[in-house]
């Protein structure tokens, strides 16, 4: 009875340990998912250690003070007290956040990776070629900004940007793919089609129930040869917003070649051609927009460092 309500004391005790920290919302279950991040980041680091390489220390002093602790319960209290100093006081360092956040940012990216990689993969040899040539380009931007020994803040910024270009560019490119897919009718050929139900229809010869079948194909058929002229026009808006990336890039190599002093570059770009419309990449809508999310997070993390 008594070792019982020992627990129950320290329990309670490290509930207040942790309110004292400011984690009250934690145990209430509405602690926000970063913090919870921070928290489980603080309990599991670990430290080298020679001969045995990382050593997640935090882990192995609570297993060490819980196998006491049936021994002597006051260890228990000591385990909890000695936890709920440290993980806190580390979870909200600053510096040691930002190192979860680089480790977290560091995982997406190598899933971002392969999703892109996917993406390259489906491209005919032509595009991914010219996918290559605006990828060198945009590296012999960046070699330029080295060689004028260019702060790291400008740098960054321009690598950003020069990635966020080359991602439209892709994106342009994966659209463009999937609007040429091989289909077996041209405009031509429901031009055709079109116009012979049409004299059909002035005839007026058939019965009430062929001619509404024969103008419900018709409307069918208008459609998809509206659709076609709108394939058309797109496929034109992405390669006049490809040749704009190309020469855009050629631009800022230019500037960069010519100016002396390294400047920042701006990767804004007002597309012709109608991104948005998620039906344009195809089965590949889903990982176009997770690409996107995960590129638009790393965006924001660069413009926060350079402010």
């Amino acid at each position: 009875m008594v070792a019982r309500c020992n627990r129950l004391r320290i329990v309670r005790c490290y509930a207040n340990c942790l309110c004292s920290a400011g984690l009250s919302s934690w145990t209430t279950g509405t602690v926000d998912f970063s913090v919870w991040r921070y928290l489980k980041s603080a309990f599991l680091v670990t430290v080298d250690v020679p001969s045995l390489g990382r050593v997640p220390v935090n882990v192995l002093g609570a297993a060490a003070f819980g196998i006491l602790g049936f021994a002597q319960p006051a260890f228990w209290l000591l385990g909890l007290a000695i936890e709920a100093a440290i993980i806190p006081t580390l979870a909200f360092n600053p510096r040691f956040q930002k190192v979860v956040e680089a480790q977290s940012l560091q995982l997406s990216q190598g899933d971002a990776d392969q999703k892109r990689a996917v993406l390259v993969k489906l491209l005919e040899t032509s595009a991914q070629q010219r996918l290559w040539g605006l990828a060198k380009k945009c590296d012999q931007v960046l070699d330029v900004f080295r060689s004028q020994q260019a702060e790291d803040y400008i740098i960054d910024s321009n690598d950003q940007a020069l990635k966020n270009l080359e991602w439209v560019y892709l994106k342009l490119l994966v659209a463009r793919h999937h609007l040429l897919s091989p289909s077996s009718e041209t405009e031509q050929s429901l031009e055709k089609k079109i116009q012979e139900l049409e004299n059909d229809l002035k005839d007026g010869e058939e019965t009430e129930s062929l001619r509404q079948s024969k103008t419900a194909t018709l409307n069918i058929l208008k459609k998809r040869q509206a659709t076609m002229r709108q394939k058309k026009q797109t496929l034109e808006e992405i390669e006049s917003d490809l040749t704009r990336i190309d020469n855009q890039v050629d631009l800022i190599l230019e500037n960069a070649t010519v100016q002396g002093k390294p400047q920042t570059i701006s990767a804004d770009i007002e597309l012709a051609s109608d991104l948005l419309g998620g039906s344009i990449f195809g089965e590949d809508e889903s990982a176009i927009n997770v690409l996107d999310q995960t590129y638009g997070q790393q965006k924001t993390k660069t413009q926060k460092e350079t402010a």
